[in-house]
């Protein structure tokens, strides 16, 4: 049972909440609610079961997995117990969702990097094995690469040193972050290897962004959604096919399959770290600043996350890459100071 200065806490905090709504519609809520990406997911159930074994008195957060795109859209529809106070994401707040969450009463928003991860190129152990670079990715997935139409059918169409096996690709849906993340890091960098892509990002991004990251839908790319289980699940039976998700799906599950290098280097711990492997990025939580005194437990709940995103901490043993020192240094003062972000270097 709650102990009653946890309910009295809940009632004060409730109060608060829907004070803080600007139209103050919804019920009142005493446990917190996350939303966001598939990758950070797994990382965020184990701090929510840490911060229930670590305190009774509060209950267990809501965590769910709407992919980064869908999270962002949920966190800025405005203020009050009818929206989540926490954003997983697997890349940064875009400007525009910047902008979306100001025009919604969203003002004040703490952005914490968690740790890091990679995007994982995989396929099924004892399966097709390819040497794929930037460049290779983008020739194999981009709806019109260099603006061409796209033609090839088997990688060896894309590099006559690859096998002449059909291109098939499990990979996420266009709201989640790791594609995201895929078509900044990889497609991107794939495309701009030609010269004329490179001066086009100059002189018209916008076509740039519609050349470069716009992904095939002929069925060679399937969007296998934001269950990165299911990908797994998918390459496992197919020797033939590649999946995409995050480095800690890939670490879960070696005994079934194993990571694809991308310019020579493998999707380890110590080459995400390093930011050696090209598919490196940050992981973030966004908090909605209006919400830490009014959800119960709320400010609780980052403070596991503090303790828990550590070299030695229980997210290092499940795949969370631990962020350099100077970087972890700036995630504890934010999980602490609560400093709200400004937006001014958000694309």
């Amino acid at each position: 049972m709650r102990s009653s200065k946890s309910f009295f806490l809940a009632i004060v905090s409730s109060l608060a909440l829907a004070a803080c709504g600007s139209d103050g519609a919804g019920a009142a809520r005493d446990s917190i609610r996350v939303v966001g990406s598939s990758t950070v997911y797994p990382f965020s159930k184990l701090v929510a079961e840490n911060f229930v074994k670590n305190n009774a008195d509060f209950k267990s957060p809501i965590i769910e997995s709407t992919g980064t795109g869908g999270g962002m859209k949920l966190l800025c529809a405005g203020v009050g117990a009818q929206h989540p106070d926490i954003e997983n994401a697997s890349r940064r707040m875009k400007k525009s969702e910047f902008e979306d969450c100001q025009a919604n009463g969203v003002k004040d928003i703490v952005e914490i990097q968690v740790g890091l991860d990679g995007i994982a190129f995989a396929s099924a152990k004892g399966g097709i094995e390819l040497k794929l670079t930037p460049e290779v990715i983008y020739k194999a997935l981009a709806a019109k690469p260099y603006g061409k139409e796209q033609t090839a059918k088997t990688w060896k169409d894309v590099d006559a040193s690859l096998p002449a096996d059909p291109i098939l690709v499990y990979g996420p849906p266009s709201t989640s972050g790791t594609r995201d993340a895929m078509k900044e890091l990889i497609l991107e960098a794939g495309c701009k290897a030609d010269p004329a892509m490179k001066a086009l990002k100059e002189s018209n991004e916008e076509e740039f962004k519609k050349i470069c990251t716009e992904v095939r839908g002929d069925g060679a790319y399937v969007d296998a959604g934001e269950n990165d289980n299911l990908i797994v699940q998918k390459i496992e039976t197919n020797s033939k096919a590649i999946g995409v998700f995050g480095y800690s799906y890939l670490e879960e599950n070696l005994d079934r399959i194993h990571g694809l290098k991308i310019n020579g280097v493998d999707p380890t711990y110590d080459n995400i770290s390093s930011f050696a492997y090209p598919g490196a990025r940050p992981l973030f939580i966004y908090v909605k600043k209006a919400h830490l005194d009014a959800i119960p437990g709320l400010k609780q709940f980052i403070g596991e996350w503090m303790n828990s995103w550590n070299k030695d901490g229980p997210l290092a043993k499940i795949g969370l890459v631990v962020s350099p020192d100077d970087v972890l240094a700036k995630s504890n003062a934010a999980a602490t100071d609560f400093t709200t972000l400004s937006g001014d270097k958000l694309k």
